[in-house]
């Protein structure tokens, strides 16, 4: 049975609740591609690459492993994009003033991203020489 009736009133099964919060979880996710995009122009520009580079890894790598390796490091630039945007927006939304700890922060997401960017250099300059 998918769910129950108490005084009347349906109550969602468990099928019910898991796809409500798949629809909710997918409407957040999309939601937050959207803020980020229309707040950072790095992201955009990582984006458009993206849209580029995925199709590009897939015609390009031999074979599946290869194939997954081109692509996966695309997402990662953009995973990492998104979470050093999110510091970046906690902090400046904790306080503008100018403070050690918060510049750290906002530093340490920056290296990050770096580092994905140098992850993605060095996969595809290795799997496609």
């Amino acid at each position: 049975m998918n769910g129950s009736v108490d005084a009347g009133r349906q109550t969602p099964g468990v099928r019910g609740l898991l796809r409500r919060r798949l629809v909710d979880a997918l409407r957040y996710s999309l939601q937050g591609l959207r803020a980020c995009a229309h707040s950072e122009e790095a992201f955009r520009t990582e984006l458009a690459l993206a849209v580029v580079l995925v199709p590009l890894g897939l015609w390009l790598g031999q074979g599946a492993v290869e194939k997954t390796l081109l692509v996966a490091v695309v997402f990662i630039v953009l995973i990492v994009e998104l979470l050093n945007t999110a510091v970046e927006m906690t902090v400046d939304r904790i306080g503008l003033e100018r403070d050690n700890l918060a510049r750290q922060a906002k530093d340490i997401g920056s290296a990050a991203v770096f580092l994905s960017m140098l992850l993605f250099l060095t996969v595809w300059g290795i799997l496609l020489s």
